[in-house]
């Protein structure tokens, strides 16, 4: 069950304390208030995630920092009387009321006011009082007000507002006649008929409706409350520094990345799990590094007994007995497509070039998902060399199996007091393998290799999807973490020597603590784990595009579609590299040190998976990042297309039915 009060504390410590929130009063008061009792029925999981989440009638309750960054610009102090303009869940005003005096709080939707009302007399909050109205008018009767926070984003800061401050007083207010462009602004009353202001910076707020607000029949859209960059002559600067690239069969392609070349470990990301032009940028990448500088291990987002189906193809050591076809999960398209038919074809035929005087190049998956094929392969394994073992592990594996053909539905049965002993039995089994694996070094090789990596991931996978009903990032961080070591266990399978390309999406492949998975959220990946394992030896590149087709579902489990991706937004890397004017290009972020310091700033990056959902892309696809903290190098396709998906019966001439992409 997930701890509200541990997620309470982590939010002030992360969100608000590592980002600069340095007001104790502030920071006391958000560790105190429950924000769970101010989200709608079914958001108390997400309360202390930082970002905004919807409440009725249209409004949003804003995402920690923000309420904090606000109410530290006001300086509120035990003893004020403040007034709030926008009471929307309550939040705030809770926080207001265990620092200051008496707080003055103003909606104008009566439901929600009166929703707010109650849970302020719940918690036994008796410092508030709530009225329904128009805000931009204030509340002349208890003015005048030390401080006065506002909400919600009006033309300019209302004149009633500045007239209800003390001498001294301060209105933090955000303003702007075009929601994209709003500005957070201080105005602090300096006597009697003075005022001083300060702006600090951008952000996107609901609109402030009122007499001296916007009208309702006027308002602007509603958007995200997240603090902005905007662009200045950046788009030139990335023209000036960008590599334009040639044709993906023209050997000038690959060339471009040589200077990667003497990295034990190269990372290759996608912005999407559906788009042509990424599957085909990696596969002639990967190509270049196997056959001119030494890679033997091609390692990818992928299941590893589905991987390791290819594995077997591509390097000739047939299909193994009674395996399933690999790829026939959600999202099929994924690996079942042409191009990574292609590149798979590419492989197979280079290892039979190879075979007779150099090492074969590898296919290996890291991800943690199969549960279920990964046991069938432990215990397949066992059948053939430990009958006595494999029915020992039947009995430790039988507790998993009722869960199996759905697996994420396991999360919810672990709950049970059962759990824990199938957990022990789960873990037992991973030893023993890897006992078995040292016992059996070097007497039948890459079969027990590939059984130990499944005993691996079943305990990993045992614990993910327990940990996946709890939410947070402890999910995430198993995952990503099982992928990475399993990268290890392969780098030290093939040797001291071994290089790896690595396939996975941008955000698996760039470094978290750039992000706002890794600031907000303590998620790792990948690209962290490499650079902290490897240093210079990893090369992280990430992958973008502005506009184009991709091939997505809507839901989980769905349909897959091929879908318009809308053109970038104004406020993202990606409209930066549009704007700079080159269909296709290579930017290094180590060789312009002026460039570099600049894509440090924070701004929006997309990130589109296995679903995509246009009409809410903002809240769905968009991220804070650093961009050139994220990667050392971006490479950028300006229009890009859907993957081709392969369909039922492909396969290619004279290929036996076990193929791996035949169905």
């Amino acid at each position: 069950m997930l701890d509200l009060s541990r997620e309470r504390r982590r939010m002030v410590d992360v969100h608000l304390g590592r980002r600069g929130i340095r007001d104790r009063e502030i920071l006391a008061a958000m560790r105190e208030v429950p924000r769970e009792a101010f989200v709608d029925p079914g958001y108390e999981e997400f309360a202390y995630e930082d970002g905004p989440l919807p409440i009725a009638e249209g409004q949003t309750i804003s995402q920690p920092y923000i309420v904090a960054f606000m109410l530290e610009m006001a300086q509120i102090r035990p003893g004020d009387q403040v007034l709030e303009v926008g009471t929307g869940s309550g939040y705030a005003a809770a926080v207001m009321s265990r620092v200051v005096d008496h707080v003055y709080t103003i909606e104008r939707h009566a439901a929600l006011a009166e929703v707010a009302r109650r849970r302020f007399q719940n918690l036994g909050y008796g410092n508030i009082e709530v009225r329904t109205g128009d805000g931009t008018r204030g509340w002349p009767e208890a003015a005048p007000f030390d401080a006065i926070v506002v909400a919600a984003s009006g033309p300019g800061a209302p004149l009633a507002l500045q007239q209800q401050l003390d001498v001294g007083g301060r209105l933090v207010i955000p303003v702007g006649d075009d929601p994209d462009e709003q500005r957070l602004l201080k105005v602090t009353r300096t006597g009697a008929s003075t005022y001083s202001e300060e702006d600090f910076g951008g952000v996107r707020f609901v609109p402030l409706i009122g007499e001296q607000g916007w009208r309702e029949e006027s308002r602007p859209r509603i958007a995200r409350t997240i603090p902005l960059a905007r662009p200045h002559s950046l788009p030139e600067m990335i023209a000036a520094a960008a590599e334009p690239l040639l044709d993906f069969d023209d050997p000038g392609f690959a060339e471009a990345f040589d200077r990667f070349a003497d990295r034990r470990v190269v990372l290759l990301g996608e912005a999407s799990h559906g788009t042509s032009e990424f599957y085909r940028a990696r596969a002639a990448i990967t190509r270049r590094l196997i056959e001119r500088h030494g890679f033997t291990i091609v390692a990818v987002e992928a299941d590893w007994p589905d991987a390791a189906a290819i594995d077997r193809y591509v390097r000739g050591r047939g299909a193994s007995p009674g395996a399933a076809r690999p790829f026939q999960r959600f999202p099929t398209w994924m690996w079942r497509n042409t191009d990574a038919a292609a590149f798979v074809e590419w492989l197979r035929e280079h290892n039979d070039r190879v075979k007779a005087f150099q090492p074969q190049a590898g296919f290996y998956g890291l991800d943690i998902y199969n549960m279920r094929g990964s046991i069938a392969a432990v215990l397949d394994y066992l059948d053939r060399v430990d009958p006595e073992a494999a029915r020992v592990a039947r009995e430790r594996y039988g507790c998993l199996t009722p869960w199996q053909t759905e697996p994420s539905t396991y999360a919810r049965a672990a709950l049970t007091k059962g759990y824990r002993e199938c957990e022990e039995a789960v873990l037992e089994q991973c030893r023993d393998m890897l006992a078995r694996q040292l016992d059996h070094a070097g007497q039948d090789g890459e079969d027990l290799f590939d059984a130990a990596q499944n005993a691996r991931l079943i305990a990993s996978a045992e614990r993910y999807y327990r940990t996946m009903y709890y939410g947070g990032s402890q999910s995430w961080n198993l995952r990503d973490t099982h992928m990475f070591e399993t990268l290890e266990h392969i780098l030290d399978a093939r040797g001291p020597n071994a290089k790896a390309a690595v396939w996975a999406h941008n955000s698996h492949i760039g470094d978290a603590r750039y992000t706002e998975m890794g600031i907000s959220r303590e998620e790792v990946n990948i690209g962290q784990l490499c650079r902290q394992r490897f240093g210079d030896a990893a090369a992280l590149i990430g992958f973008g595009t502005h506009a184009g087709t991709v091939a997505a579902a809507t839901d989980w489990d769905g349909e897959m579609e091929i879908k318009s991706v809308r053109p970038s937004r104004e406020d993202s890397y990606e409209r930066l590299c549009h704007d700079a004017g080159i269909d296709r290009f290579l930017l290094d972020l180590g060789r312009d040190p002026k460039l570099r310091d600049r894509l440090t700033e924070r701004r929006l990056e997309r990130f589109i998976g296995v679903i995509y959902r246009p009409e809410t892309e903002l809240h769905s696809h968009y991220a804070d990042a650093s961009l050139a903290r994220q990667f050392d190098a971006f490479v950028w396709f300006d229009e890009t297309s859907a993957v081709t998906p392969l369909g039922p019966g492909h396969a290619a001439e004279g290929v036996p039915e076990t193929y791996p992409f035949g169905v």
